[in-house]
């Protein structure tokens, strides 16, 4: 990540285009995927179902039956078994570019691609959350963004709490690069004292993961702190709901 990328994604965060208090009367917890590496469904779902947790996978079109970097991502009967699952399928562009870097008619054009996408997948899905690819924004992308989205997720870490930055919100990575069991719990604790939403983001589930991935364990760990903590499990849209409409 550059150096302006850096200073726009800082800016942006103090940049609140589209905040909401949080209705909230007992915390919830989402689980998300970027991207997504066949993997976080192969194996991720498994180990979400044994927990009868429902998660948000963030879609971007052109990873579909494609292998890079190691990594085997997703096919459509993957997304379509996904989704009659239960689970809640996001947007997260098509191209999955850094969308400070790209103008907004393109930017526009590209939600549309993926939207296309999905419909052609799926049916007449339509997606209302969104992942920055990056977890990269810029002011200008932020405000696009949240007006295609009723809610769209960040990378930076933490618990959202009485106040929503809906067109940012915070989460707390399931990374093998940067995990530690105790972060993990103390978020959890964090968001059941406050009342708050927690969302978990990951990339690829596997005993040998990529740097942005989780093992089964880490997941594992963090499903498990959750239902020992109380906290319900919803996929970004309907902790949205909860959390906007009571």
């Amino acid at each position: 990540m550059s150096l302006l990328d850096k200073a726009n994604n800082a800016l942006t965060r103090r940049v609140r285009l589209k905040t909401a208090r949080s209705r909230l009367t007992a915390p919830v917890a989402s689980f998300t995927f970027d991207d997504f590496p066949r993997s976080a469904w192969k194996v991720g779902g498994p180990i979400l179902a044994r927990h009868a947790a429902k998660a948000t996978y963030y879609v971007s079109g052109r990873f579909c039956d494609r292998y890079e970097d190691g990594l085997e991502y997703y096919s459509r009967d993957d997304l379509r078994a996904l989704y009659a699952a239960g689970h809640e399928v996001g947007c997260h562009t098509f191209s999955h570019r850094r969308s400070p870097r790209v103008p907004s008619r393109e930017l526009e054009a590209d939600f549309d691609r993926n939207q296309v996408f999905v419909r052609d997948t799926l049916g007449d899905v339509v997606m209302s959350s969104f992942a920055y690819p990056y977890g990269d924004a810029s002011p200008r992308t932020k405000a696009l963004a949240g007006r295609r989205f009723p809610v769209s997720r960040g990378i930076r870490s933490g618990v959202n709490g009485r106040t929503l930055d809906l067109g940012q919100l915070k989460a707390v990575p399931l990374e093998i690069r940067s995990w530690t069991a105790k972060a993990v719990e103390r978020e959890v604790e964090l968001a059941r004292q406050t009342g708050g939403w927690i969302i978990f983001f990951s990339h690829d589930v596997s005993e040998a993961p990529s740097p942005y991935g989780a093992t089964p364990t880490m997941l594992g760990h963090a499903l498990d702190r959750v239902k020992a903590a109380g906290i319900e499990i919803l996929p970004v849209k309907h902790a949205y709901a909860r959390a906007t409409f009571g």
